[in-house]
């Protein structure tokens, strides 16, 4: 598959994920600000009912007071009280048709209220002779007049002395905090808020003289709903009640946990999709670096393979094995090719660790001090080779790990192999092997001053098949197996390796870390 339709599907797969995840978060917030927006019409809704029954209980409080007040002051009805005026709504109600003396017939319709002092009007009219009903039916008619007129201005007292008298008490003789406390709780259970609240009684001015608990934190304005208690009052003398639900938040959110499993398994697919998105694009890089391993592998194998053949029909010639220095020198020539395919072929066979998790090590005690000063011997006549020079320096007091002997001096062969190979041709080699102490490990360096490695390729120099890019020039054959290699064994060992500049920037320096055998 081609680089660029991979990038097409994944920017479609990413478009089609961040589409749906905004689709989600966007309904999501849909449903809680209405639900939010209900819940505030519902407290607006119960608020507006706990004023009117507040309204109410003032009303009926003040119609009960002037009513008794007012009757004071009318003796010759001193026979009513509040009570009869209650018991209005329960009254007997008649109609009489009556002849006038012009034969016209005249309708009227007779109460009597049923109390204890008054009789229905039913037996009042048996007990009447027929020539005194019409008489007796006007006099009903005109006594219920009056008492009708009565009431009416009974309440008519009752209201104006309200609209003059209530408004200037201070809320807190208007109202009973405890009867308030029952009205709210009552309208919220009876609209499905059954949530704790805290709720306080404002002033006309503005100060609150009553507060129903503490409140834990600073609450938001949005979150506190207010309602004017008494609204038929003169503006500047209202007075407002607040009401506070600590477990708004919480109440609106358990409406919508439906959709969190929703927005967690988009996430697990998003999270799904991105990791296969990784491992796609890996595996293209390392199909695209195996194939140019196996290119640069053919052309590297294909030289030593084509001497060989060619130095094997020389020896053919029997005039050349008449020659000693000749045959020598083509035999040579074979030896040196056959070791250089030996070397090629062991690089590959070196590919077969990378296809397990862990190499099969032969772990045993070593002397690290030691293992560095017997490899430094060997290889020195190979920098010596080129003008360079080879120092140690031991600095480790505690040098006894636990390591397979053989990868590991492959692995400070290969570090120092590649000193050589990527030398600064017109200065001469310079190569130090050190080793210290730090924090109970081991601390291995290879440091020369060679042509040195970018910054950015610090890393990436231990990855399989890679190689510095070096543009057309290519001066050092290979196939970006060895430091590879060298990462895996130290990781194997349960250490770690990192590459950075030389000293004064010049050249690379390899530092490896091991655990110390502890006593």
């Amino acid at each position: 598959m081609r680089k660029s339709t991979i990038w097409l599907l994944a920017v479609v797969m990413a478009f089609a994920f961040a589409g749906l995840l905004y689709l989600q978060l966007n309904y999501v917030s849909e449903i809680l600000k209405t639900r939010s927006e209900q819940f505030n019409e519902t407290v607006k809704k119960c608020l507006f009912q706990v004023s009117h029954n507040l309204e109410l209980d003032e009303t009926r409080k003040y119609v009960e007071d002037d009513l008794s007040k007012v009757l004071g002051n009318y003796p010759h009805q001193n026979t009513y009280n509040p009570q009869q005026i209650r018991q209005f709504n329960s009254q007997e109600s008649y109609q009489l048709q009556i002849k006038d003396s012009n034969g016209t017939m005249q309708r009227i319709e007779l109460h009597s209220f049923s109390n204890t002092q008054s009789q229905p009007l039913s037996s009042l009219l048996k007990k009447q002779s027929p020539s005194n009903i019409v008489a007796r039916s006007k006099e009903l008619a005109d006594a219920y007049k009056r008492q009708y007129l009565y009431n009416i201005d009974l309440i008519n007292e009752v209201v104006i002395s309200m609209m003059n008298t209530s408004s200037l008490k201070p809320i807190e003789e208007r109202i009973d905090f405890k009867h308030l406390n029952t009205y709210l709780k009552t309208e919220f259970v009876n609209n499905s808020l059954n949530l704790p609240f805290v709720f306080s009684v404002i002033n006309k001015d503005g100060n609150t003289v009553y507060q129903s608990g503490e409140i834990q934190k600073q609450p938001i304005a949005s979150d506190i709903l207010t309602a004017v208690l008494f609204p038929n009052d003169p503006p500047s003398r209202q007075n407002y009640l607040r009401v506070y639900f600590p477990t708004k938040q919480d109440y609106i959110y358990s409406e919508v946990s439906f959709i969190v499993p929703s927005v967690i398994f988009s996430l697990m697919l998003l999270a799904t999709f991105t990791f296969t998105l990784y491992i796609v694009f890996r595996q293209k890089k390392l199909s695209e670096m195996k194939n140019d391993f196996i290119n640069n592998m053919t052309h590297e194998l294909k030289t030593p393979v084509s001497t060989i053949s060619l130095a094997s029909q020389m020896l053919k010639d029997s005039d050349i094995t008449k020659s000693p220095d000749v045959f020598k020198h083509i035999s040579g020539v074979i030896n040196d090719e056959t070791k250089r395919l030996g070397f090629l072929v062991e690089k590959v066979l070196q590919m077969s660790l990378f296809e397990r998790q862990r190499a099969a090590l032969n772990l045993k005690e070593v002397d690290a001090n030691d293992l560095i000063a017997n490899i430094a011997n060997t290889f020195v006549l190979k920098v010596e080779k080129y003008g360079g020079t080879l120092d140690i320096d031991l600095e480790a007091i505690y040098s006894a790990i636990y390591v397979d002997e053989m990868h590991l001096t492959n692995v400070l062969f290969n570090l120092m192999d590649n000193a050589v190979k990527y030398r600064q041709q017109d200065v001469p080699l310079k190569l130090t092997a050190k080793t210290w102490n730090d924090n109970n490990k081991l601390l291995i360096s290879i440091e020369d001053n060679g042509i040195g490695i970018k910054k950015e390729y610090h890393k990436k120099v231990f990855d399989r098949f890679f190689r510095v890019p070096t543009g057309n020039v290519h001066d050092v054959k290979g196939f970006g197996l060895g430091l590879a290699y060298v990462r895996k064994i130290v990781e194997d060992h349960k250490g770690s390796i990192r590459a950075e500049n030389g000293a004064g920037n010049v050249g690379t320096k390899f530092i490896i870390t091991l655990p110390l055998i502890k006593s």
